[in-house]
C-alpha cells in the first residue's frame, strides 16, 4: 500500500517505508530501525489523541504487550503513549492472519490444526502467566507466521489482578468480538478472567476447522444469545480435536481447563483417554465442577417466574435476546473507542503490521443489477418504474421489496437476481410501487401481498403476510390479515407491521382496528387484540420494534389539538404471549420511536422541533426529556444509528446528536440530495440519494471522506417523484445501495 503525502517520514526515529493498513483508530506502517530490523508501527489517529480515556487504554495496551514475552506473541520494541499522536512499534511478522487464510484457502488440515492449537495454548499460557487477560482472541488477531502462530493486539486486554479495580471496565462496557466472546463477557464483563480467553480459543479453533464460528448468526443479538445459552455448532471439527474444543467451550468459567492443561492434553491426551459416555478426560484433565452458589444479578439473568405461556423455548430465547441487546450494543459502541478491540470488520490492522483482512461476502465483486419487473406490469409513470423501498441481508442473499415486488433476491457476491414475487398476484396491466419487507428471522423474510380486485359489490382489497425462504423464495406460510376497504396494509414502512422473535405483529381485521401476532413457524394467529381507544379524541397508532420487543404507539388528539405540544402519545410494550401491554407510558407530543439505546427507548416529537428527545427506561419506565443543545431543523428527519441520533435534511445537512446528553456532536453536509436513512460502521456514516449518489462521513467528526456519483437509470423514472433514498445495507465492508428503478449496486467501503 503506497505511502501518502500526509504520511510521516519517520515515527519515533524509525524510518517509514510503507503503509501496511489503516482503520478507524489508526494507521500501521512498515518501518525500519537503525540496525535494519523491520517493525510494524501503529500510530493513533489525531482525533483520539485528546481523549483521556483513549490514551489510558493505549497505555494499557502497551503495558500489557510489554509484559508478555513468548515464542507465539509479537514483542513490543518501542512505544510512546504520550506523543502528540501515540504510537507503538512491534516486531513485523510477515504472513496472513488466520481469518484471511481460512476465507481464501478453506479450513486447516488436521496437522495444522494441532499446530495452531498448541501454539495458541502456549501463547495464552505465557499471556496468563504475565497476569494479563487478552479478551479479544479472534482469527484476525492470530498471525500465521512460517514458524507458528502469533497472538497480536492487546488493545482491550487488562491485568487480571487489577480487574476488580479497573475503572475503565467498571462502567459496564462490554468489549470483544461477539462470535468469539465468552458468556461472561456478556453477562459480567467486570469479572472476566483467563478462562474467557480459553473459551475464545475454542471458538477460534472451531472456525479454523470449519470456516465458521460455533455461534455464528446474522444478528449480533442472536449471536449473544447463542454464546450464553446455546450449544456450539461443531459439525466438521475433526474427532481428535473435538474433546479439546469442547473443554474450551464450557459455559461456566470454572468448568474450563487452563492453558497448561490444554498443552498437557495435546502432548499426552488421545482418544483412549476419553470416557466414551461423557467425554470426561481420564487421568489427564479432570473437569472441575461449576459453583452451585447463586451468581449475582447480571444483564442476562433469567427474569422472575412467569405464568405458563405457549412455545416456552422461543419465549426464553426472546427474553435473552432482549436482555442481551444492551450488552451487544455496548460491544459495537466500544469498537469506536478501543484501538485494539475494534471488530474485525472495522478494518483495524493488528500490531503485527499486516492490514486487517477485508470483510466481504465470499466471492464478492462490485456489481450493479436491476430486478425484473413484476409479471404483468407495464411501464407507467409512478408505477413499476420506481425504486425499491428496502433490502435485508440474510446469509448469501440480499432480499429487497418495493416497486410492485413483494420480494426479490440478489446474490450478495455477484448480484444475480434469482427470484422475485409480485405484490399483486393478479395484475390488471397497471403497476404499483407497493411492497416492503416486514422483517427477517433466521433464513426467512416476511413480506406482504396486496390483491386488488373488483366484485359486484365494488372494489375488493385483500392483504396477506408471507414467510419466504430467502435463498429460494419458497413459501413457508401465508396468513391473510385483512379484506375490505378499511383493512390495513401490513407495510413496515407505514409502521403497520413489525417483527419480533415470536413472529410478525401486524394490524389485523377487515377494519384494521386490531393488532395480532402471526406465529414465526406456522403463521397461525396466536392472539388478536383491539387497538386502544381514547374517549373523546382520535388516536393514530403505529407498530414499532426495538431490541426484540414490539411497541404500540398511539398519538392522541392530533386532529383536534394544535401541533405545538397539546397532543400526547401512549407507548406500550406488547407482551408477545398475550398481546396485552406489559406497561404503558404517556409522553407529551406526537412521539415517534427511533429505537433503543443504552437501555432506553429514544423518541422524537414529529410535531414540535423544540421538545428535544424523549427517553423511556425500559426497566424502570422512567421518562426523561432530553433537551437539545440546538433546536431540531423543522424539515429534518431523525434516525437512531449505533447510539447516535442523526437529523438529516433533503439538502444534505446532517447533525449528529448524543441521545444521552442532547449535545450536538458535529454538524456537516453530506452533499447528497434527498438523502435516505443512514447506515453506519464503527468509523463511518453512509448516506445515499434516490439516484444512488453516495457519501461517507467520518462518524467522529462528520468530515466527508468519500463519495460516489449517482447512476444513470436511462430516464425510466422521475427523481422528483422519489421522496428520499432507500435504506442502505452494510455487510462487513460491502455496502449495498438501492437506487433508480428496482436497482442495487454494491461497493467496498474501503474504496470510498
Amino acid at each position: 500500500m503506497a505511502l501518502r503525502d500526509s504520511d510521516p517520514a519517520e515515527v519515533g526515529g524509525y524510518r517509514i517505508e510503507d503503509r501496511l493498513g489503516s482503520g478507524g483508530m489508526g494507521v500501521v506502517y512498515l518501518a525500519r530501525s537503525a540496525s535494519g530490523r523491520r517493525l510494524a508501527v501503529k500510530v493513533v489517529h489525531g482525533q483520539y489523541a485528546d481523549d483521556d480515556e483513549f490514551r489510558a487504554r493505549f497505555r494499557r495496551e502497551v503495558a500489557a504487550a510489554r509484559q508478555v514475552s513468548g515464542a507465539f506473541t509479537a514483542p513490543v520494541v518501542d512505544a510512546d503513549a504520550d506523543a502528540s499522536r501515540p504510537w507503538m512499534a512491534t516486531l513485523y511478522i510477515p504472513g496472513a492472519d488466520l481469518g484471511t487464510h481460512v476465507r481464501e484457502h478453506g479450513p486447516l488440515s488436521v496437522p495444522r490444526l494441532r499446530e495452531l492449537a498448541a501454539g495458541l495454548a502456549e501463547a495464552l499460557r505465557d499471556i496468563h502467566r504475565a497476569g494479563v487477560v487478552h479478551r479479544d482472541l479472534k482469527p484476525a488477531n492470530v498471525m500465521l507466521a512460517e514458524d507458528g502462530p502469533r497472538v497480536i493486539d492487546f488493545g482491550i486486554s487488562r491485568a487480571a489482578e487489577f480487574a476488580a479495580a479497573d475503572v475503565l471496565t467498571q462502567t459496564g462496557r462490554v468489549m470483544g468480538t461477539p462470535p468469539f466472546m465468552s458468556p461472561e463477557q456478556f453477562s459480567a464483563p467486570q469479572d472476566v478472567g483467563p478462562a474467557a480467553d480459553i473459551f475464545s480459543l475454542g471458538s477460534v479453533l472451531a472456525y479454523a476447522a470449519t470456516r465458521r464460528g460455533p455461534f455464528d448468526s446474522p444478528s449480533p443479538y442472536e449471536t449473544a444469545v447463542r454464546v450464553v445459552e446455546g450449544e456450539p455448532a461443531l459439525d466438521g471439527v475433526p474427532d481428535e480435536l473435538l474433546p479439546f474444543v469442547r473443554l474450551c467451550l464450557e459455559k461456566h468459567p470454572k468448568s474450563r481447563v487452563t492453558a497448561d492443561e490444554l498443552l498437557t492434553l495435546l502432548r499426552d491426551g488421545d482418544r483412549a483417554a476419553l470416557l466414551p459416555a461423557t467425554g470426561e478426560l481420564s487421568g489427564v484433565l479432570p473437569r472441575r465442577a461449576p459453583e452451585t452458589t447463586p451468581q449475582r444479578d447480571t444483564p442476562l439473568a433469567d427474569p422472575p417466574p412467569e405464568p405458563a405461556r405457549p412455545r416456552g423455548s422461543r419465549r426464553r430465547r426472546y427474553l435473552l435476546a432482549a436482555a442481551a441487546a444492551t450488552a451487544v450494543a455496548a460491544v459495537l459502541a466500544a469498537a469506536t473507542i478501543v484501538l485494539g478491540g475494534a471488530l474485525s470488520r472495522d478494518g483495524e490492522p493488528g500490531p503485527s503490521g499486516s492490514a486487517a483482512p477485508s470483510d466481504l461476502p465470499e466471492g464478492w465483486r462490485s456489481w450493479a443489477t436491476a430486478a425484473k419487473a413484476p409479471k404483468g406490469s407495464e411501464r407507467v409513470l409512478g408505477g413499476a418504474d420506481s425504486a425499491l423501498k428496502g433490502c435485508a441481508a440474510i446469509d448469501s442473499s440480499l432480499v429487497c421489496a418495493g416497486s410492485g415486488l413483494m420480494a426479490t433476491r440478489f446474490d450478495l457476491a455477484d448480484g444475480r437476481n434469482t427470484w422475485g414475487r409480485p405484490v399483486d398476484p393478479t395484475p390488471d396491466g397497471s403497476s404499483s410501487d407497493a411492497g416492503a419487507l416486514i422483517g427477517t428471522a433466521g433464513s426467512r423474510v416476511y413480506a406482504y401481498e396486496a390483491e386488488d380486485g373488483e366484485t359486484t359489490a365494488g372494489p375488493r382489497f385483500s392483504y396477506t403476510v408471507y414467510a419466504l425462504a430467502a435463498d429460494t423464495g419458497e413459501e413457508l406460510w401465508r396468513t391473510r390479515t385483512g379484506t375490505g376497504e378499511m383493512a390495513s396494509v401490513p407495510d413496515s414502512t407505514q409502521d403497520a407491521a413489525t417483527t419480533v422473535p415470536e413472529g410478525v405483529v401486524t394490524f389485523y381485521g377487515s377494519q384494521g382496528d386490531r393488532y395480532a401476532l402471526l406465529d414465526a413457524e406456522t403463521g397461525d394467529v396466536r392472539w388478536s387484540r383491539p387497538k386502544p381507544h381514547a374517549p373523546g379524541a382520535s388516536a393514530d397508532c403505529l407498530l414499532r420494534s426495538a431490541a426484540g420487543n414490539a411497541y404500540l404507539l398511539c398519538a392522541i388528539g392530533l386532529s383536534e389539538q394544535s401541533e405545538q405540544g397539546a397532543s400526547r402519545t401512549t407507548v406500550s410494550q406488547i407482551d408477545p404471549a398475550t398481546g396485552k401491554a406489559r406497561w404503558t407510558v404517556e409522553a407529551k407530543g406526537a412521539q415517534y420511536l427511533l429505537g433503543q439505546h443504552d437501555g432506553s427507548l429514544v423518541l422524537a416529537d414529529t410535531g414540535s422541533t423544540g421538545r428535544g428527545l424523549t427517553l423511556i427506561d425500559v426497566s424502570s419506565r422512567v421518562l426523561t426529556v432530553r433537551r437539545l443543545a440546538e433546536p431540531r431543523p423543522e424539515d429534518a428527519d431523525a434516525y437512531l444509528v449505533r447510539g447516535t441520533v442523526y437529523f438529516t435534511r433533503d439538502s444534505g445537512g446532517v447533525r449528529a446528536v448524543s441521545p444521552r446528553t442532547g449535545r450536538t456532536l458535529w454538524e456537516s453536509n453530506s452533499s447528497v440530495e434527498k438523502q435516505g436513512p443512514p447506515t453506519a460502521s464503527a468509523t463511518h456514516v453512509y448516506f445515499a440519494s434516490p439516484s444512488g449518489r453516495l457519501a461517507a462521513l467520518d462518524a467522529g467528526s462528520g468530515e466527508v471522506t468519500g463519495t460516489r456519483p449517482g447512476r444513470d437509470d436511462g430516464g425510466r423514472t422521475d427523481s422528483m417523484l422519489l421522496t428520499s433514498g432507500a435504506p442502505l445495507v452494510l455487510v462487513g465492508d460491502a455496502l449495498y445501495v438501492p437506487y433508480g428503478v428496482r436497482s442495487v449496486y454494491t461497493v467496498d467501503v474501503r474504496d470510498l
